[in-house]
């Protein structure tokens, strides 16, 4: 299949021009339905124009959220562990809350509830939860530094400071070693699997109101190697995690380290008396608390380096070494941890980007020299988005929506050179 874009596809344009009598629909496929691959698949579909026929394949054999993303915890805002503003952070806040807010309009009014095989047991029945975020200052050396950046905080999602009784008001009986914690009211706790789950129905929704000229489907299959499917789409956009290292045309390709983190899943006994107040914010340490509500939370993360295990269930043995490591953090700021219980956890594997300049950034770009793919009348087959680590949740809006309209334009220059430049040192 040779595709040939007069120009760039985008739904800001004039789609008039585009407009080919006969012409077959544009195929694309993505692989994985993860945070990547269902904002990729997303803006596919929203951004090409009203009258261009287009279809998109979305292929993971787990099904949405069978990856690292899905087991995430969930805990989103803009700033980095010292509470700066990560790179292009307004950006990426804008676009992940638009995405939320396009996912719980979508599963608002769908009256079924989602498969069970396609859900984590024990990990939440909602999707956004809005009761903002906690860190407690904990380290003398940053203490300076976190304040002189929680000054310089994007008005969407202030940054307040707070002394001992200002954060017990929020968290009674929260441990303040410094006397001093930093509070984001705007910051939200997602749920990933009912995020995903509700992206995906938008983006079925989307497809059903193009009244057939688009359509989505998701294939439960395995791709071992991108290659068996050039011929078939227009582009191939590769969204596959930590599992993007097993594909046989990029192993050892692409410069990512794998991290298999395990969250654990804590419950309150109803025999215990009190409980996690009902507005009460989830805390970030080193250990952090998403909580789930008056008596659940969940624990993380453990970071496992250079691991290979992608199964996102925890022996027994994994679970008690996760304890051992994140209960004795999460102590040391709520000491309340020690009347809840373990009930369960799951695990994912990421993929972490190399420390650039700007942080740790994804990997984005086209790769069909790295896989030796033939480029038929200079288009572009091949993209890799990949490599969020750790804010995938946060990177994958504003990066699914410049690698979709990079895919539609056919234009790898619509791509920040600081998410392309990793390409000089692998081709």
């Amino acid at each position: 299949m040779t595709s040939v874009f007069p120009r760039c596809l985008v739904s800001s344009s004039s789609s008039a021009s585009f407009s080919v009598p006969n012409r077959p629909p544009l195929r694309y496929a993505v692989l994985g339905a993860g945070f990547a691959g269902l904002s990729v698949a997303w803006y596919l579909l929203k951004d090409s124009p009203k009258d261009v026929r287009l279809s998109v394949d979305v292929y993971d054999e787990i099904g949405i959220g069978g990856g690292a993303s899905g087991v995430s915890g969930g805990l989103l805002h803009p700033y980095s562990p010292k509470g700066k503003l990560l790179w292009h952070g307004a950006e990426c806040w804008r676009e992940c809350l638009e995405l939320l807010n396009v996912a719980e309009t979508a599963a608002s009014s769908f009256s079924t509830s989602p498969s069970p095989g396609d859900c984590n047991e024990g990990f939440g029945d909602f999707m956004v939860r809005r009761r903002g975020i906690l860190r407690p200052a904990t380290n003398a050396k940053t203490l300076g530094l976190m304040s002189d950046n929680a000054r310089n905080c994007l008005a969407s999602c202030v940054v307040e400071t707070l002394d001992k009784e200002g954060a017990q008001k929020l968290v009674p009986n929260l441990c303040l070693p410094l006397n001093c914690a930093f509070y984001f009211p705007g910051a939200v706790n997602v749920n990933p699997q009912r995020y995903l789950q509700g992206l995906f129905l938008a983006c079925q929704n989307s497809a059903r109101a193009s009244l057939g000229r688009k359509n989505i489907t998701l294939v439960k299959k395995s791709i071992d190697d991108v290659l068996q499917l050039e011929g078939e789409y227009d582009a191939v956009v590769i969204c596959l995690g930590s599992k993007i290292d097993f594909l046989a045309s990029l192993t050892g390709k692409l410069p990512l380290r794998t991290c298999r983190g395990v969250i654990t899943h804590l419950q309150l006994p109803e025999t215990t008396l009190g409980s996690y107040p009902e507005g009460g914010p989830s805390i970030l340490s080193e250990a952090w608390l998403a909580v789930q509500g008056p008596r659940s939370l969940h624990m993380g993360s453990t970071w496992e380096w250079l691991s290979r295990n992608h199964s996102p269930d925890v022996s027994a043995e994994e679970a008690s070494r996760a304890l051992a490591e994140l209960l004795p953090k999460a102590r040391a700021v709520y000491p309340e941890i020690d009347k809840w219980e373990f009930a369960g956890a799951r695990a994912g594997l990421r993929a972490m980007p190399p420390v650039t300049s700007h942080g740790s950034l994804p990997l984005l770009g086209c790769v069909n020299q790295l896989i030796g793919a033939a480029a038929s009348g200079g288009s572009c087959r091949f993209w890799v988005f990949g490599g969020l680590g750790s804010r995938g949740l946060l990177y994958h809006g504003w990066l699914g929506k410049l690698m979709a309209n990079a895919v539609l334009c056919c234009n790898e220059e619509l791509i920040p050179l600081e998410l392309t430049s990793w390409k000089k040192n692998s081709q």
